[in-house]
């Protein structure tokens, strides 16, 4: 694999690039929604922390996936978790009745990472005419008559919607570039037009974050055996599992330049140690509550004269 635009000298060029884009963003409501949410910052879970900040370089391996802070059990989480399922019920009401704006959150993780249980645990109770979740698997024929971009664009959430891409446009500087099914030369410049596409979607009044759900490798091991043992759990495994689990390392490599090359101040990244489900659920479920509170949807004002109507018998 040539990483020759990585290290050093392309960390120096990502984040010359970054801060620029920061400084022009700075006033970005999702690059720091908890700055908007509490009044005294960081809040409990510490998930700031776990943001990938525009100019610093992060390193997959310095990321604990198994940290889960002064939590210790599913239980210590269970009444947080309760009230920030809450709060995205509400704001998810108000941003729907206001239709001008909406929010795309993207999921992207290793096989096992918890996509589908990151999404069942967090929008329980969500109404599912204001929800959308996609899913995007190998692109088919149609989409490869297309630019890379056009099959997510299309699914992009329209005013008044959150969707939810279960996987994503980052498929294509992901899966692309650890299977070699393209170039380095085709790959690469997909960053920017990902930023560039990113970017759009906000100044249309589209928020977009995006989470990195961080296991280990044990812990894959861990899960994938737990399908194999469990009848009930074996439609979700695949031999092809194993077979991507093989590329692990250059997996790795993929996901650390695609979070530091594309975390901005218009779509930042997370990631989120996603060992502890239940601790991940609620790393995610804060973050996206304080997001759409910092979005501040509000319910339109009704007809006027409402005061003096009477409902007929």
């Amino acid at each position: 694999m040539d990483n020759r635009n990585d290290g050093p000298e392309g960390e120096d060029a990502v984040r010359e690039a970054a801060q620029a884009e920061a400084h022009q963003m700075s006033h970005s409501r999702a690059a720091a929604p908890e700055r908007v949410a509490v009044s005294d910052p960081p809040p409990d879970p510490n998930y700031p922390r776990y943001r990938v900040e525009p100019g610093h370089w992060l390193k997959l391996g310095d990321v604990h996936a198994d940290e889960s802070e002064h939590y210790t059990r599913k239980k210590d989480v269970a009444d947080e978790l309760d009230l920030q399922r809450e709060r995205i019920r509400d704001l998810q009401a108000r941003l729907y009745g206001e239709r001008r704006q909406s929010l795309l959150i993207v999921l992207q993780a290793m096989d096992t990472g918890g996509k589908d249980g990151t999404i069942r645990g967090v929008f329980q109770g969500v109404n599912p005419q204001g929800c959308q979740v996609w899913s995007f698997k190998a692109p088919g024929p149609e989409e490869l008559e297309h630019d890379f971009l056009w099959r997510y664009h299309l699914k992009a959430p329209p005013r008044g919607m959150i969707t939810i891409f279960n996987r994503s446009h980052y498929e294509d500087v992901l899966v692309v570039r650890v299977k070699h099914l393209v170039p380095e030369d085709v790959w690469r410049p997909r960053y920017d037009l990902i930023n560039e596409f990113e970017e759009m979607l906000a100044r249309s009044n589209t928020t977009v974050i995006k989470f990195y759900l961080h296991i280990s490798k044990a812990e894959q091991k861990h899960r994938l055996e737990s399908r194999l043992k469990d009848p009930n759990k074996h439609w979700k495994f695949s031999s092809g599992d194993l077979k991507e689990r093989a590329y692990w390392d250059e997996y790795m490599a993929a996901f650390e330049d695609a979070l530091n090359h594309c975390s901005t101040g218009n779509a930042p990244w997370y990631v989120v140690p996603a060992n502890k489900k239940w601790y991940r659920n609620l790393v995610v479920a804060r973050t996206i509550a304080d997001t759409l509170e910092a979005m501040a949807p509000q319910f339109p004002p009704g007809e006027k004269g409402l005061d003096k109507i009477v409902v007929p018998d």
